[in-house]
C-alpha cells in the first residue's frame, strides 16, 4: 500500500485528462517531465527532515543510516544548499521554474523560467500580490512567455543550470528577506529578486506589468505582515 494518497492510476487520469489530443509519443516526454518533477519534490522531502534531524542533533551517520547510504553520501546529497532557508513554497517554486526549463527545452533557468514558477504557486505570498496588479493569471503568463528564447530541440534530463541573472535574483531575494527581518525567504522574497536583478527577463516583465521596485517592497511588508498575523504561509 502506499503512503501516498496518490497511485499510478490518478497520474496517468490526470495525464491523460490534461493532454486528450497527445500521441503516446508525446505523452511518454510529458510523463518523463513530471517523474522528473516528482522525483525533485521527493528530494525536498528528505532534505525537510533531514534538516530537522541536524537541528536535533543527529549525526550525519545516524541519517545516513536512516536513509540507508553511507554517511558521506548522506552529508554530500543533503548538506544544507542554496536554498536551506527558503520556505516549502518558494522551493517548490524553483521545482516548478526547472519544469518550466524542461517543457520548453531549455539548457538553462532564466528568470523568466523563475517567475513562472511563482505564477505556478497560487498559495505563495507572490501569486497574490501579481494577481493584485495584474488583469489576470493568463496576461501575467503571456507576458513572460512572449520573452522567452525559442524552445530548443529536445529536453534536458537531470540538473538544469540557473543563468547568472536568475543566481543574482535568488541573491537579492535572500538580501531582501534579512533587510525586512524576515527569518525565511518566501515567495515574495524571490519577487523581489526578480525585481532587484534590473537588467533581467523578469525585472521588465514586471515594470511592464506596472510594478516598481519600492512599490513592490511595500507590498511585500505589507502584505507578509498581513498574512504573518494570520498564520498563513508564504
Amino acid at each position: 500500500m502506499s503512503p501516498l494518497d496518490i497511485s499510478l492510476a490518478d497520474l496517468i487520469a490526470r495525464l491523460d485528462e490534461e493532454l486528450p489530443e497527445a500521441g503516446e509519443l508525446a505523452r511518454i516526454s510529458e510523463a518523463r517531465l513530471r517523474a522528473q518533477t516528482l522525483s525533485d519534490l521527493g528530494d525536498q522531502l528528505i532534505d525537510h527532515y533531514v534538516s530537522k534531524a541536524k537541528r536535533t542533533g543527529a549525526s550525519w551517520t545516524q541519517i545516513g543510516d536512516a536513509i540507508g547510504v553511507s554517511k558521506q553520501a548522506a552529508q554530500q546529497r543533503h548538506a544544507p544548499s542554496a536554498f536551506e532557508r527558503f520556505t516549502n513554497l518558494n522551493r517548490h517554486s524553483i521545482v516548478l521554474a526547472q519544469e518550466a526549463a524542461r517543457t520548453y527545452k531549455h539548457d538553462f533557468i532564466g528568470t523568466g523560467h523563475l517567475l513562472l514558477g511563482l505564477l505556478g504557486e497560487p498559495q505563495g505570498l507572490a501569486y497574490e500580490i501579481l494577481m493584485a496588479k495584474a488583469e489576470s493569471e493568463q496576461s501575467v503568463r503571456e507576458a513572460i512567455e512572449a520573452t522567452m528564447p525559442t524552445a530548443g530541440e529536445k529536453a534536458l534530463r537531470g540538473h538544469i543550470a540557473f543563468r547568472p541573472e536568475s543566481k543574482e535574483a535568488i541573491e537579492q531575494a535572500r538580501h531582501a528577506s534579512v533587510e525586512l527581518g524576515h527569518d525565511r525567504v518566501g515567495t515574495e522574497h524571490m519577487l523581489l529578486g526578480l525585481i532587484h536583478a534590473e537588467e533581467s527577463t523578469a525585472a521588465q516583465v514586471l515594470r511592464s506589468l506596472g510594478f516598481t521596485s519600492d512599490e513592490l517592497r511595500e507590498a511585500v511588508r505589507a502584505e507578509a505582515a498581513a498574512r504573518l498575523a494570520a498564520g498563513g504561509t508564504q
